[in-house]
Order: structure tokens, then sequence, then C-alpha cells
């Protein structure tokens, strides 16, 4: 038998370690503990649900890496085109990682009805395009066929929808410049059948998606030249070390980049949330600690007489040590159960209610997205665990100061 742990759970049990001086001083340390860890996790959820559902939308429009011409153009338009007739499409062989290329091309164009007029830039994609990231922002409608002869259909935005008054079924008129400028505009003509939102602004305030061919026809390009490749890969963290792998297999007159370096405002600050992540954990920590050390010192001025006597029996220093630090875990395990009962309550409550609104303008999302990993809950609560009883060990010192004679005789 374990004696230790055998006197720390009699005293945890006791009816008078329920009703002494140190009762609501442990009820504060529990409580402390409980709010530490829903902070934690909360924050954790929350910054990294939220840098996921930013990645998720920026690749869904941009793939991970994005082929091009070797040229000067900084616009979302295709400006010379590029031959299909390449080594990595339709099939990417020579670098590992990478799930799907499609090949896409823009067009800037206005969109002009009875009421209104916009500027957009008309996305045209092939049979090959990865519809599947794009669906579940899909509000109305259904994705353009296009796996059949050139048709009009396309899809656009929920924002774009409310400011041209436009719905699912409706035809528009949509011009678009020649190069030399001077010449009457192309003009098309195309059936709205699908309406997304995906709440990300710059997507959403110019993107309309389309059949390839009318980018083609219009520019007067060959059916096997495009604008772009869009590349996807299995792992989002080693899309740095992926984008220079895809710079070197690809040709010499083609460029590559990555959806962090075209997007560096947005990834830049999508990094700050791991920053704001350690500080929320590190002041968690810290204050736990401090309330869990209060909370033992208190336990062991409150039990002097009970460590003289073990003392006096032949108790070692360490044993009476471990007794309250076993009484002290029980504290932290009782915080920490408590705390994930309720943040993982409230994490599920917001990914399947979307109770917390965020302005898009501001975060580029409508909803506070949440990722329930659970590596990382218990990394949190082991950690929280380690750093406490370690720090736990300074206090107990107080301990081997205790002098069993003196207490004996006081009492």
């Amino acid at each position: 038998m374990n004696l230790e742990y055998f006197i720390a759970k009699r005293l945890i049990t006791s009816k008078d370690h329920k009703s002494s001086i140190s009762a609501p001083i442990i009820k504060i340390a529990i409580i402390a503990i409980a709010i530490g860890i829903i902070m934690m996790v909360v924050s954790i959820a929350t910054g990294v649900g939220l840098q996921d559902k930013i990645r998720e939308k920026i690749s869904a429009f941009n793939g991970h890496i994005i082929i091009s011409n070797f040229d000067d153009n900084q616009s979302e338009v295709s400006v010379e085109p590029i031959s299909i007739n390449q080594d990595f499409y339709p099939e990417f062989k020579t670098v590992q990682g990478i799930n799907h290329v499609q090949a896409v091309a823009s067009k800037a164009g206005i969109i002009r009805t009875e009421k209104a007029f916009e500027g957009v830039i008309f996305k045209g994609v092939g049979q090959d395009y990865k519809w599947d990231n794009l669906e579940e922002y899909l509000k109305e409608g259904r994705i353009p066929n296009l796996k059949e002869k050139l048709n009009e259909e396309v899809i656009l935005s929920q924002y774009l929808a409310n400011r041209l008054q436009l719905k699912v079924g409706d035809r528009f008129s949509t011009y678009f410049m020649k190069e030399d400028g001077n010449s009457i505009p192309n003009l098309r003509v195309f059936e709205l059948v699908g309406i997304y939102n995906s709440g990300f602004q710059e997507f959403d305030a110019s993107i309309v998606i389309g059949d390839i061919r009318h980018v083609q026809r219009i520019n007067k390009w060959k059916k096997d030249q495009v604008g772009s490749f869009e590349v996807f890969i299995d792992d989002f963290d080693k899309i740095e070390e992926k984008g220079e792998e895809v710079f070197l297999a690809i040709s010499s007159t083609l460029d590559s980049r990555t959806i962090e370096n075209k997007y560096i405002n947005i990834f830049e600050w999508l990094k700050l949330f791991d920053f704001n992540i350690l500080l929320i954990i590190t002041i968690m920590i810290v204050v736990s600690t401090i309330n869990m050390i209060v909370a033992l010192l208190v336990l062991i001025l409150e039990r002097t007489q009970m460590v003289g006597m073990l003392k006096a029996v032949g108790a070692p220093n360490w044993s009476i040590r471990k007794i309250f630090l076993y009484n002290a875990a029980y504290l932290v395990i009782k915080g920490l159960v408590w705390g994930n009962i309720i943040s993982i309550g409230l994490l599920l409550i917001q990914k399947y209610l979307g109770v917390i609104k965020l302005p898009p303008e501001n975060y580029h999302v409508t909803v506070a997205p949440v990722s329930i990993n659970v590596p990382f809950i218990l990394a949190v609560n082991t950690g929280t665990i380690l750093i406490c009883l370690l720090l736990l060990l300074v206090p107990s010192y107080i301990i081997t100061k205790i002098s069993p004679v003196k207490v004996l005789r006081y009492d």
C-alpha cells in the first residue's frame, strides 16, 4: 500500500477538510485552475481554427502554389498564355506530396444590370477544377456544368449578387475590354446558377467563376493555352518546402509562388495568433500555479500538528511532502476536469450553432471557427499538471523546516 497516497486520500475525503479554514482557499484554487484551462483550450481552439479556416479559403480560390509566367504582372488577370503541355500537368510526378494540379485563366470585366454595375475578375476553370473546395461555401443553386460543350453558367458571391440584385436563374451581361483598349468590348451573357459566400471579402467582392473557354476565346488563345496552374499539396505545414521543390521542377520560363508569399500580409497577421496563444497559456499557468502554491501553503500550515506527529514516528521529509503533493495533484486534476468539460462544451456549442459572429471585413470569416484538436488539449493538460507539481515542490520544502519537538510542545 502507498502510505502517502492513503493519508492524502483520507485528508481529501474527511469532513474536517471540507469545513476547515482552508476550504474557501482550496475552492478558489480549483476555480482558478478551471478558468485557466478554459482560457487555454478556448484560445488554442479559436486561434488554430481561425488560422485553418483562412488557409482553407485562400487555398480554395488559389490552390497552395501558383505557377504562372515569369513576368511583372501583379494583377489577378492572365496576360500571357501558358501551354498546358507541361511535364507537371495534369499530374505532378516529380514532387511528392502534391495531390492535384488544375489549369485556370482570369479576365477582368464589368457586369452590367438594369440597376447596377460592378467590376469583377472572371476566373475561367476547366473540367479538372477542384469544386469540392468551394462546395461548403455554396449557399444557393449548384456548381456550373463544365463537362459538356461551352455554356454560360457561372457562380458569383452573395456580396455581388446583393449589390447587382441578382438571384439564381437570372441572366446578366458582362463586358470584357480588348487589349488595344479602343475597340468595342467583348460582350458575354452569363446565367447565374449558384451563389457562394466565403466570408473572405477580397474574393467575394470580385470573383466570378465560369468556363475557361470564354477567356480563351476572348483572348484569342488556343485550346491548349491557359493563364496559370494551381497546385494543391497534402500538408500545408510543408508549403514552403514544396514551394521550393515546385520552383526547381518547373521550366525556367515559368515562375511559382506560394499563397503565403502572395498574401503575405494575411499570413503574417495569422502568425500573430501563435504569439497570442502562447502568451495566454503562459499567463494562465502562472496564475494557476500561484493559486496552487497559496493553497498548498495553507494546507501545510493547517496540518502542522500532523506533520510533527509523522516526523515524531519516523516519517522522512520526502514522504510527508508527497502527502501534500498528492493532495495538490488532486486539486489540480479536479480543476482540469471541470475546465475541460466547460471549455469543450463551449467549443461544441460554437462549432455546431455558430453563436459568436465575426465581421468578415476584419477577420475574413463570418462565424468564429473552432478546431477541437485532442492532442493539443491533452498536451495543455499534461503540461499544466507537470508545471504545477514541479513548482509546488518549492513551497513543500517548508515541511523540512517544521520541528516535531516545537510543534508537539506547543500542542
